[in-house]
């Protein structure tokens, strides 16, 4: 058994993986398919980091993410892998989102690209926008491409482009208030790149829209989830890896080079000798974990931003709430000033969420225009949903019960910069051979683009290892 510097004894493996969320088990999964031994570590009692599911009294609960995009197929081909697919659920119909303003809850327009009209009947009639708002957007078709290449905002880009009343009442609750960021600080080449490529490529975004062809609508919708809630995913992901190689309850204190590969080392006092590590961690506990062994890596990882976020569930008698929920939900404009960012109607969105003749809804709250939401206790958390919903929705009485989901600095902001952030990580990270970093804090947020990245990881790593003559020693050990 090898021993580090300090002569304390390293257990051999070729491959440390730090995190079990969502990274850390795509990354190990992928690993495992290729017959690569491993080590996964997470501090926390659990494994699945945001992902995670309740059921309470017939009323399934996701505490964090709800659903799998399908427009990026790698959250549902990692389902089709592990043979959950016979379980996917599709959303319920009708499949209508709102924007709230004014006070009122207005659909947003049909034919439209991440709210930007594709048509212009359904744009002319919605009571969304002001007509002096809808002239201004139109008046997209006219405006010049842009020429340089710097980054911007997406409140820069929506607002050159579509004016400022498309920022507020599109572009901060669609496109920035899902990810809880800031609309004028979140990168539009990092988040939605399509936007800018479709400028420099057409001048237009409405010309070029509809130009295109409209896809064919899906008869299963945009989004994908599980019976039980996206827990089941992790749970899949758990029983198809070996039971030996995963390790809750464990953090991970330190990574430093010794001879032949890294040490991992635990505050439990244990610690692994890797040819390879792959550390699956937020981006500023990773900056921590790697000030010694890569420090332009940790350096450019601690400057990444994260926002704090909660949801809140509160269940309700069907007779409890007038207003009909027919869609999924709604978003909030900051300027709305309401207290929440969004909320979902997950007994209309999902079937099975809810026992008959009862009603389940989840509003979100905090992000970085709230920044300090989390810093009130449940009771005020829920009283600060209530406050926003009832109004709206014609609820009375109380909820049947409220359940709070807390996710303290769980948001990755891709803000302007983000890219060149990126690419110095990677260009440091080639002074490291064999250490990796991946998660939402690097190359895309959310389930799938996690799950997408995660596996390009594994890959590098186990292509890494066969032409790696000790990584490769350590494979076959």
């Amino acid at each position: 058994m090898p021993t580090d510097p300090l002569n304390a004894p390293l257990t051999r493996v070729p491959v440390v993986i730090v995190g079990g969320g969502m990274a850390g088990l795509a990354t190990a999964y992928e690993l495992h398919t290729r017959h690569v031994p491993f080590v996964l570590l997470e501090a926390a009692p659990r494994l699945g980091g945001v992902v995670y599911s309740e059921i309470r009294d017939g009323f399934v609960l996701d505490g964090g993410p709800d659903a799998l995009l399908v427009q990026k197929p790698d959250g549902i081909a990692l389902c089709r892998e592990l043979g959950l697919e016979p379980r996917l659920i599709v959303t319920k119909r009708p499949r209508q989102a709102y924007i709230q303003r004014g006070g009122a809850l207005h659909p947003l327009p049909a034919a439209s690209v991440l709210g930007i009209p594709t048509q212009w009947g359904p744009f002319i009639r919605t009571s969304l926008f002001s007509w002096l708002g809808k002239l201004r957007m139109g008046a997209e078709w006219f405006i010049p491409r842009r020429t340089d290449a710097a980054e911007e905002s997406v409140g820069q880009f929506i607002r050159r482009r579509f004016g400022r009343e498309a920022v507020d009442y599109l572009a901060d609750p669609l496109l920035a208030g899902i990810h809880a960021s800031d609309v004028e600080q979140l990168s539009i080449q990092a988040m939605f790149p399509r936007f800018p490529a479709t400028e420099r490529q057409h001048g237009s975004l409405l010309r070029a829209f509809r130009r295109q062809p409209a896809a064919p609508a899906s008869a299963d919708g945009a989004f994908k989830s599980l019976p039980t809630g996206l827990s089941e995913l992790v749970t899949a992901l758990r029983q198809a890896l070996p039971a030996a190689s995963l390790h809750t309850g464990i953090a991970v204190t330190g990574v430093r080079r010794v001879p032949g590969g890294y040490a991992v080392e635990t505050a439990a006092g244990t610690g692994w000798h890797a040819s390879a590590v792959i550390v699956c961690t937020p981006a500023f506990v990773t900056a921590d974990l790697l000030r010694e062994v890569a420090p332009t890596v940790a350096l450019r990882s601690a400057e990444v931003p994260y926002t704090s976020a909660g949801t809140v569930a509160l269940a309700f008698r069907r007779d409890q709430v007038i207003h009909p929920l027919d869609g999924s939900g709604f978003v909030v404009p900051t300027a709305e000033k309401s207290g929440i960012m969004a909320a979902s109607w997950l007994s209309s969105k999902w079937p099975h969420r809810a026992p008959d003749g009862s009603v389940l809804l989840r509003a979100f709250v905090g992000g970085a225009n709230d920044p300090h939401a989390l810093d009130r206790d449940d009771d005020a958390l829920v009283a600060r949903c209530l406050a926003a919903l009832r109004p709206l929705l014609g609820i009375s009485g109380e909820p049947l019960f409220t359940r709070v989901f807390r996710w303290p600095r769980a948001n990755a902001q891709h803000n302007v910069g983000h890219l060149a952030r990126v690419a110095a990580i990677d260009e440091a990270l080639r002074d490291t051979p064999g250490l990796y970093v991946t998660g939402s804090g690097y190359r895309g947020v959310g389930i799938p683009d996690v799950v997408a990245d995660a596996r390009a990881t594994a890959r590098q790593v186990a292509t890494w290892l066969s032409s790696h003559a000790e990584g490769a020693t350590a494979v076959v050990e």
